[in-house]
């Protein structure tokens, strides 16, 4: 993974080891999400299985008591759809909160409707068990189809949600991690230069001290020559500038 372009110093170190901290833990967190989204998804899975083999069932016995209500009376329906002027079941979606992930819920809601035609006419008592099944059926049926909202849209929550995870763990903190070795590394050898300029400095100022020493020394030899033989001062003083000029040149 090859690291970011960044300026090697320590402020941009330290702020790039703060998104380090920040990228860890939005890790972290999105990853108990996905878990957390993970389970209600196998829990959805199953009870749309289970559902879909219930709706199986009543829809064979809803068929036989609608077969009954037929032979008893050939003529309810007619008479039912021509009485009947509103719904008497009403779906409401009310908002299920899974881990920040919303998800739509389906309810039904019975109204009361009059149902005389199902009683007084003829084989009045087939029909109104062949309402009471097919209520209980759709009832189940819109109960199924709330479950499979949700699943689709948990579905799709569960791969953003992994995507980001992938992207964080692939991608974001590795880039972050090598951009901070590297701003280190570099910094490393900023610091190792600067040790050895300074370790060039200390040795041009010892060299330079011994070199005051050693004419402080050779001066005071001087002197005291000066002091012992007063009377050859000059020509001491001269030999000493000839000597130092040949130095020097």
């Amino acid at each position: 993974m090859s690291e970011q372009k960044a300026l090697p110093t320590r402020m941009v170190l330290q702020t790039y080891k703060q998104k380090l901290v920040s990228a860890k833990k939005g890790y972290e967190l999105l990853k108990k999400k996905s878990d957390a989204l993970t389970v209600r998804y196998r829990r959805l899975l199953k009870e749309i299985i289970e559902t879909k083999k219930e709706v199986s069932e009543m829809m064979k016995d809803a068929s036989i008591a609608l077969s009954e209500a037929k032979w008893a009376n050939s003529s309810f329906a007619r008479k039912i759809a021509d009485d009947v002027n509103q719904a008497s079941e009403i779906v409401e979606v009310h908002v299920d909160n899974v881990a920040g992930v919303k998800l739509p819920v389906f309810k039904s809601a019975r109204r009361d409707v009059a149902s005389d035609v199902l009683v007084l006419n003829r084989g009045g008592q087939q029909l109104e068990k062949c309402q009471k099944m097919w209520t209980e059926l759709l009832q189940v049926i819109i109960r199924l189809s709330s479950l499979q909202t949700s699943f689709i849209s948990l579905d799709e929550a569960i791969k953003v949600t992994n995507r980001r995870v992938n992207a964080l763990d692939n991608v974001v903190i590795p880039g972050v991690a090598d951009t901070i070795h590297y701003i280190e590394s570099e910094l490393d050898e900023l610091e190792r230069e600067d040790i050895f300029r300074l370790k060039k400095v200390l040795q041009v100022k010892k060299r330079k001290a011994a070199a005051d020493a050693a004419v402080i020394a050779e001066n005071g030899e001087v002197f005291e020559e000066c002091e012992e033989d007063p009377e050859n001062h000059d020509t001491i003083l001269q030999d000493y500038v000839v000597e130092d000029d040949d130095i020097v040149v």
